[in-house]
């Protein structure tokens, strides 16, 4: 990715919307695009992504604390923090994962899978980093009769080790602030503002599948 650089040795900002936009036609076919509309939020994307601390500060932008991503249906969350993974080195990358499947893994093996997204691995000696994807289309669901909010519980665990250890977590979704403390509780919602940075899309921002 040394390509992306200017002569001075920052990165270009043209340029990596250029790889970006690239990267996203090789993954998503040629109907992928970036979006004039969305530079000013991948601006503060890509500077969060890259750690550059004189522009985080400028924007109010903490790099201690995670992303947030949230934004209508279609509007690209989920293929932009896909694509942003991969300015990261390999061994820091964090890994895609729905929030439905983990809803449905709860179903099949109960209250394994909170640990399993909420401990420290025993293969890593880092917390492993996940980017929960679509946070809200999940439901609360039961195992053996006992009814769970998985991802409550999960967001939970994460902060405890968030604020121990400095544990990863990034999200995308759908839902706004109220909507995120009427589902999760103000448990969670308290806890969020401490962990994530808040980046939105507009709420008028088109659907892209369209």
């Amino acid at each position: 990715m040394e390509n992306l650089y200017c002569e001075n040795g920052q990165m270009s900002f043209e340029k990596c919307l250029a790889w970006m936009e690239s990267k996203g036609k090789e993954l998503y076919g040629e109907h992928f695009n970036i979006h004039y509309q969305d530079h000013e939020l991948l601006f503060k994307l890509l500077i969060y992504v890259i750690r550059d601390k004189e522009n985080a500060e400028r924007l109010n932008i903490q790099l201690n604390k995670r992303i947030l991503l949230s934004g209508p249906v279609g509007c690209g969350k989920t293929s932009l923090m896909s694509i942003l993974r991969l300015f990261l080195p390999i061994d820091s990358r964090y890994v895609m994962k729905s929030c439905r499947d983990v809803s449905f893994e709860f179903i099949q093996e109960g209250y394994a899978v909170i640990v399993r997204y909420s401990r420290k691995s025993i293969y890593h000696e880092k917390p492993r980093v996940y980017c929960f994807d679509d946070l809200g289309t999940e439901n609360n669901l039961k195992y053996f009769g006992n009814e769970c909010n998985v991802l409550a519980e999960i967001l939970l665990s994460r902060y405890d080790i968030f604020v121990s250890f400095g544990m990863i977590t990034h999200i995308t979704t759908n839902l706004n602030s109220s909507e995120i403390e009427s589902f999760y509780g103000t448990r969670v919602r308290s806890r969020m503002r401490e962990m994530f940075n808040l980046v939105s899309f507009s709420r008028e921002a088109r659907d892209k599948r369209v």
